[in-house]
């Protein structure tokens, strides 16, 4: 299918106005420019009910974390989905995916807990990866607290959060005490190893390039890190049964389209309800472009509303 016109139009802008990369700026910029373009592109004043700011004690300090309530959330404990936001592990935090996770809790339904891990450069892997464990955990463990109903968790997160969230579930699963609900994977990065046939296809012009994404595991792993272990490329896990049920969200001009898929299709083969939205004429993360495209408010209200679904019948 021919790539998306409107999204075609904003590459076209985009490509129009030619800026450095994210390698060629100082990191406090490449922060800036994300940050920028989330709050020109994402969602605005959706509405929710409470949110509130919290500390999480994590492995090598507190991590900070928003909780997302919807309108009327009303006395009863509600399901929840833990969120790790994307960026490429080195950009984003909690007020880049605010909109978003505003977006998710209003159309869901649920309480939303926003989770702001370790990042790269100054933060190898697995830093994000135990920050992100331990914050899972630790919501579990004080649900009550928030209004949370236990043993409603989902988790979910948008590329380098998909991979954040695909290597939680198989984390807790191995670990034990934890039975995760559901998990949404938003254009998910499941393997570090970038020689994919999308990601080839793909490598440049289409929002999110090759040459981006190595720079991001650059800053992210250590130099001797085994690319091939399941703890970071959760795609080449041996056993994918008894995982959560998923729902992943595919870009079909996404350089990470055919890792994400390959996840999609192991969970498929290992028995695990998986349901993907491959929405083939578009790029990596449209659902940040929620200003100029009406498919990206489409598309995160179908997800929200399938996890919804997915929590009520947990």
């Amino acid at each position: 299918m021919p790539l998306d016109p409107q999204v075609k139009a904003f590459l076209d802008q985009a490509s129009a106005m030619p800026r450095p990369k994210m390698w060629d700026m100082p990191l406090s910029m490449s922060r800036q420019g994300f940050s920028q373009m989330m709050q020109m592109m994402g969602p605005h004043d959706v509405p929710v009910g409470k949110i509130q700011n919290i500390t999480i004690p994590g492995p090598a300090g507190d991590i900070r974390a928003r909780v997302y309530a919807p309108i009327a959330a009303g006395g009863e404990s509600l399901p929840a989905m833990v969120f790790f936001h994307g960026g490429g592990f080195v950009v984003g935090d909690l007020d880049t995916h605010d909109g978003l996770c505003r977006l998710i809790a209003h159309e869901g339904g649920f309480i939303v807990v926003a989770v702001d891990y370790r990042l790269a450069p100054e933060n190898k892997w697995p830093a994000p990866l135990d920050d992100a464990i331990a914050a899972t955990r630790w919501i579990s463990e004080n649900a009550s607290s928030y209004g949370i109903d236990a043993g409603r968790i989902a988790i979910g997160g948008d590329s380098a959060g998909g991979h954040l969230a695909a290597c939680v579930t198989q984390a807790v699963k191995a670990q034990g005490g934890l039975k995760l609900a559901f998990q949404l994977l938003l254009f998910p990065g499941t393997e570090f190893t970038t020689d994919t046939g999308s990601m080839n296809r793909y490598a440049v012009g289409y929002l999110m390039e090759k040459q981006t994404i190595e720079w991001f595991y650059s800053q992210v792993l250590p130099a001797d890190a085994d690319r091939l272990s399941p703890r970071v490329s959760p795609l080449l896990a041996r056993d994918f049964s008894g995982l959560p049920p998923a729902y992943i969200m595919l870009g079909g001009y996404d350089p990470l389209h055919d890792e994400g898929l390959a996840y999609a299709e192991k969970l498929k083969a290992a028995g695990v309800k998986t349901t993907v939205a491959d929405y083939t004429d578009m790029v990596h993360c449209f659902i940040y472009l929620q200003s100029v495209l009406p498919q990206a408010h489409e598309a995160m209200a179908r997800a929200a509303e399938a996890v919804a679904e997915a929590l009520d019948q947990a």
